[in-house]
């Protein structure tokens, strides 16, 4: 997922920020989006270079240190396993995790030098190589579990109870938040209509940010709410449940979001990269077989309550890219008009 955050006296070229309750928060307007973090590195990028900042280098105790730029949310568990079980340590780095406030400004402090690494989800990563940023994909990151029917995937489509929406196929003419338009939330549920036999242009959507859903479909401001866990959990505890799960229904087992690196971390420091990828790759593989590790390590990084954190739904955290699945994504977002060109998914994936 990708929401931005807008703290109080909030200037595009500030540092990410987090907010109280340990997720991060989406911001509405698009001028706070992709385009304009974007051209931001591009100018960060520039200034960076002149004074010589690789990005990376040695710490104190001969490791590499990075920083990585990640949302602290349910989906990035497996980074912070990978530094709290040592993973990055048995593989000679020393790792610094920055919370940001979407993916787009994970995207753009990569290109700049301030992050080594990202996490992002798979429609943003394919905006950003459309809109220039020298992305590349070294890891899988989260997925969804490829499963429909209550309390299967960790995203969802909820409604209220006694909603006349049974399906994905009823949610056209019906009014849907989503965190961020015109990212990987409408982009599947759209797909999930097309798929039921609905009529994907007849669908209306409205920004909304993610901990501000369950009131906002309680109160009635909204038909439905497209959200992920823990808010997912929240709302059904509010009363509401779920019609319809996107990722599951777009397409078989989706790569949600994926860590990436710079094209020229990845020329210059190759090395590193492989190091980075299987220290992420054996935490993958922990939080899949050690789901009660993962419930542990959310206590840590996030604030959500220990009653939520233990009935959330998790992912799954394959350590294998679904490449047939990135490629569904560039092919929905393109007819959907969010990339304005077919997308080069090879360019983009390792």
């Amino acid at each position: 997922m990708s929401p931005l955050c807008r703290p109080a006296g909030y200037l595009p070229s500030r540092r990410p920020c987090t907010v109280d309750d340990g997720t991060a928060r989406p911001y509405g307007s698009r001028v706070y989006r992709l385009r304009a973090a974007a051209a931001a590195a591009a100018a960060l990028l520039l200034t960076l270079t002149a004074c010589g900042n690789d990005g990376s280098g040695p710490g104190g105790d001969g490791r590499d240190s990075i920083e990585i730029g990640a949302l602290s949310i349910v989906d990035t568990a497996p980074v912070h396993l990978a530094r709290s079980l040592g993973f990055f340590a048995k593989q000679g780095i020393d790792a610094k995790i920055t919370t940001v406030q979407g993916g787009a400004y994970s995207s753009s402090g990569v290109v700049s030098g301030q992050f080594d690494f990202g996490f992002s989800n798979t429609t943003t990563l394919l905006t950003a190589r459309e809109q220039g940023l020298p992305l590349k994909a070294v890891a899988n990151g989260v997925a969804s579990t490829g499963q429909t029917g209550r309390g299967k995937d960790y995203s969802a489509v909820l409604v209220p109870e006694g909603s006349a929406i049974k399906s994905a196929k009823d949610l056209p003419g019906h009014k849907i938040a989503v965190n961020q338009l015109k990212n990987i939330g409408d982009t599947t549920i759209r797909a999930a209509v097309r798929r039921a036999g609905g009529d994907p242009e007849k669908l209306e959507f409205t920004e909304i940010p993610l901990p501000d859903m369950p009131a906002a479909l309680a109160a009635g401001r909204v038909d439905a709410i497209w959200t992920v866990e823990p808010f997912q959990t929240q709302a059904i505890d509010q009363g509401a449940h779920e019609v319809c799960w996107p990722f599951a229904e777009a397409t078989d087992d989706l790569t949600v979001a994926m860590y990436f690196t710079s094209e020229k971390l990845l020329r210059e420091k190759p090395d590193l990269v492989k190091r980075f990828t299987a220290a992420i790759n054996q935490a993958l593989a922990h939080a899949r077989t050690h789901p009660e590790a993962v419930r542990a390590e959310l206590g840590k990084y996030t604030k959500i309550p220990p009653a939520v954190i233990r009935r959330i739904v998790l992912p799954k955290w394959p350590t294998e890219i679904n490449r047939p699945s990135v490629q569904a994504i560039a092919d929905f977002a393109r007819k959907d008009g969010v990339l304005a060109r077919p997308a080069d998914v090879g360019a983009l994936l390792p």
